[in-house]
């Protein structure tokens, strides 16, 4: 296992320098960053003194406030604060020029960028009296992106200040010659703050006396410079413009599109309905049907602010319930269709132009995709925005034989949720490459107008947040081989390379420990005692192991460390020991056991250590994010948090109990599948399991292929097919072979581990097909339905099984052969049962193969 770790460490370090190069080979390319100094380049910082910065006096706000805050990079990296200049008049040496098309000081090719949404131009020049780097927006954020992807290729990571990465001083940097264009793949990108209470709400009233524009602009630079431009903002008990009158002032000089979470329709708060009555609105139910008249007024004011401020919005249309509920039973579908259109009519009314003139869209979340599905019509140029389960799944997509839409689809995913089965809030356990498989198929499908996360409290969803906005930037570079690389990547920008291979491992390990079985869904009972034991000794060697890696990197590293990696890491298995302790103590306690009675300190040893290190987070930086790690996590016993943790209840037994028996002690060690391992699988002890990944051959068609997905899913990886949105095909066309040996002639049953995904197309379900040898093949059909017994256990348990039984199988060599039909399916595990499988979260350990 060791050995396998190292190799796979080595390979990552070597995909980092072939994808992502660092120092010399970064500078093959075009407009690179890179360190030392180059006659042929354009001198960034010279013998510690940086270029000037231009930008025109006449320029938008918000191109002249990233002109200041690359001036602010230029000095995090050199230390020294140049210049900014608003004439050439005054340039001296070296000068970036941060310009939009149609007002560049210096002649450059505008063709490549001329009336592309938030395209960008880097160029280095030549001035006549030296050299200059334009960066050229095709529009303000164009501009924008442009000189923020520059800022991070010099080393400031997005997270400078989210979360305290250091930045590398530097006495010189140049970029190479030539000229780069770059622009989004997906129109609106964003994220939303939400279940916001009490961790990022207790240190936002703490450090800036409430989530007002001071807060704001902290989360609109952070998002421009992950290359977003949407926003849905804090919504618990709060109301963006009401808040503060400066809120939305400060989105707009900033540059981002400010919008409303899916149930907050015309640029109103839900909360603004319940705290004043304002403009002829006398309250009332939240009721189309009784209410009309109120509600109208109430939606006119919202537009009525927008169009006051100019704002740039993207308009939520559309009805839910109250407070984010269903509307009441038996809505019509023609009533929210009458709803939207007389919020048409509000809106072009208000705004003196067609409705179709201003961006909108209609979150179809919960029931009300329920009514889409039963015929709901849309305005063609609205987006209709698909949701996920909460918990990763998407539920419906585009139809690929649809007529093409004006307002496009979009896709509003979960890193966080409050809700049923149960809340997760705490601490991050999103799979990347759960996150990329689905939005992936979301793209193929056509879902490439708005990509929009819950992203909670911003902190601790750092990682999994960065990939999103990558993605969304351009999804058809976050290829399966970028997406194996980006951990590491991810390390590298914050930490340096020196040890980005390992870190990004980590970061890898704990996202899918965190995703076998969410941390607030764990108690001592959730686990048969092998299985948690196993799993506990597996989180506390990562812990170990981030331990360790944390005290070699320099002291203005630790911070961010602790943030990024070791807070979620050792947290986590902290409270792995915690439950699986806590079941010790009731199997000894059981038994008589006083051996009962040192579990039981152990146990309130980890949750005073979960406590510790809570306050370790909230006291980084001489306290600058006291309270976010306030969320309560221990002591779950519905789907709605506890208001204080709870110790789990232990039991002591007097000291002249039994003698301690060991039957509840596992006996074998949890090692992680080989990762090259693959031939004729044999029994032991009553089963076989195998990896997905490890098929001894693979039948594919043109435009098809299989596809190894490492670390998606609880143990190894995963294989789906691609292109993922690619119609069905036959039992036979597309193949997975194993084979496996028997020795004696036995009834089996194959059991298929399946990550837990949804039927997009609502055709009846997801299938796949097996058999064994040349026997009829078996079609096995799934369709997960949120809120129904089948699907709450699959994403509780982050698993489908479906078995398939084949009797008499003879003695001697057998294969299985899995069969492609639907795309969205994504094969884990194989595990035969050949009579003698036992109970086991994660299945048996994968078998030997000759």
């Amino acid at each position: 296992m060791r050995g396998d770790r190292i190799m796979k460490q080595i390979w990552l370090a070597a995909i980092l320098l072939a994808v992502f190069p660092a120092g010399a080979l970064a500078c093959e390319g075009p407009v690179s960053v890179c360190d030392g100094v180059s006659a042929a380049g354009f001198a960034l910082i010279r013998d510690g003194k940086p270029a000037t910065v231009y930008v025109d006096a006449g320029a938008s706000k918000p191109v002249q406030r990233v002109a200041e805050d690359f001036a602010a990079d230029l000095e995090r990296v050199s230390g020294v604060h140049p210049a900014v200049i608003n004439d050439l008049k005054d340039m001296t040496g070296s000068v970036v020029v941060i310009a939009v098309a149609g007002h560049s000081p210096l002649p450059v090719d505008e063709g490549g960028v001329a009336g592309k949404w938030e395209a960008y131009q880097q160029s280095v020049v030549d001035t006549g009296h030296g050299k200059a780097l334009v960066i050229l927006g095709a529009d303000a954020r164009g501009a924008i992106y442009g000189t923020y992807d520059l800022s991070a290729k010099m080393g400031v990571s997005p997270w400078y200040w989210w979360a305290d990465v250091p930045v590398v001083k530097k006495t010189d940097l140049y970029v190479t010659a030539g000229s780069r264009i770059d622009a989004p793949k997906v129109k609106y990108r964003g994220f939303f703050i939400n279940d916001e209470e009490p961790a990022f709400g207790g240190w936002a009233r703490e450090k800036f006396g409430g989530i007002n524009h001071q807060l704001y602009g902290h989360v609109f630079e952070l998002e421009l410079r992950l290359k977003g431009n949407y926003l849905w903002p804090a919504m618990w008990g709060k109301a963006f413009s009401d808040d503060d009158p400066l809120n939305q002032q400060t989105a707009a000089e900033y540059g981002i599109i400010m919008g409303t979470s899916h149930h907050e329709p015309m640029t109103r708060a839900q909360e603004e309905w319940h705290r004043h009555k304002e403009g002829g609105v006398t309250g009332g139910k939240w009721d189309y049907t009784t209410n009309a008249d109120n509600l109208r007024t109430f939606w006119r004011g919202g537009i009525e602010r927008m169009k006051a401020g100019n704002f740039e919005n993207v308009v939520t249309v559309g009805m839910r319930g109250d407070g984010d509920e269903p509307m009441s039973e038996g809505t019509a579908t023609h009533l929210l269709e009458n709803i939207v259109a007389d919020q048409r009519r509000i809106i072009a009314d208000v705004t003196g132009k067609p409705a179709d003139q201003t961006p909108q869209v209609w979150a179809l979340y919960k029931e009300v995709q329920d009514y889409y599905d039963h015929g709901m019509t849309a305005p063609d140029d609205v987006t209709l925005l698909f949701s996920d389960d909460n918990w990763g799944q998407i539920r419906r997509l585009p139809d690929p034989t649809a007529p093409k839409r004006a307002g496009g689809y979009g896709v509003y995913y979960h890193f966080d949720y409050v809700g049923g089965p149960r809340n997760y809030k705490w601490i991050n356990t999103n799979q990347i490459e759960k996150t990329w498989q689905q939005m992936d198929l979301a793209y193929d499908s056509g879902a490439d107008r708005l990509w929009i996360v819950n992203v909670g409290d911003i902190k601790p969803m750092e990682f999994p947040l960065s990939f999103f906005m990558d993605m969304a930037w351009n999804p058809e570079a976050m290829t399966p081989e970028a997406l194996k690389a980006y951990p590491a990547k991810w390390a590298g920008q914050q930490f340096g390379q020196a040890h980005a291979a390992e870190i990004g491992d980590i970061l890898t390990r704990y996202s899918q420990y965190n995703a076998r079985k969410k941390p607030e869904l764990i108690t001592a009972d959730s686990f048969d005692i092998t299985s948690l034991s196993e799993m506990e000794l597996d989180y506390g060697v990562l812990a170990q192991q981030t331990q360790t890696l944390g005290k070699t990197l320099p002291a203005n590293a630790k911070d961010a460390y602790f943030q990024l990696v070791e807070y979620p890491t050792v947290a986590s298995a902290n409270l792995y020991s915690l439950y699986y302790n806590t079941a010790l103590n009731h199997l000894a306690a059981l038994e008589g056991s006083p051996r009962a009675n040192l579990l039981a300190d152990i146990v309130e040893k980890n949750f005073q250590t979960d406590k510790g290190l809570a306050a370790q987070y909230n006291g980084l930086a001489g306290g600058k994010w006291n309270h976010m790690m306030d969320q309560t996590h221990i002591g779950y016993d519905n789907w709605q948090q506890p208001e204080v943790q709870v110790l789990p209840k232990l039991i002591r037994v007097p000291e002249k109990g039994k003698p301690a028996h060991n039957a509840y002690k596992s006996d074998r060690l949890y090692l992680r599948p080989s990762l090259s391992k693959a031939g004729t699988f044999v029994e032991n002890e009553g089963a076989i399991a195998i990896e997905a990944q490890h098929f001894i051959r693979k039948t594919e068609v043109p435009g098809l292929h299989w596809q190894v997905i490492p670390e998606l899913g609880r143990t190894l990886s995963s294989v789906v097919s691609l292109p993922q949105a690619a119609p069905a095909t036959a039992p036979g066309d597309m193949a997975l072979e194993y084979d496996f040996q028997l020795a004696k002639e036995v009834d089996v049953t194959l059991n298929l581990y399946l990550a837990p995904t949804l039927d997009t197309q609502g055709k009846g379900g997801l299938r796949i097909a097996v058999t064994i040898d040349d026997r009829p093949a078996q079609t096995l059909t799934f369709d997960l339905r949120p809120d129904t017994p089948q699907w709450t256990q699959a994403v509780k348990n982050n698993i489908l099984i479906l078995p398939a039984a084949f009797n008499s199988l003879k003695p001697g060599k057998h294969t299985i052969k899995v069969f492609r039909i639907d795309g969205n399916v994504m094969l884990e595990r194989l595990v035969l049962d050949t009579g003698g499988l036992k109970p086991s979260y994660l299945g048996p350990p994968e078998s030997a193969a000759n």
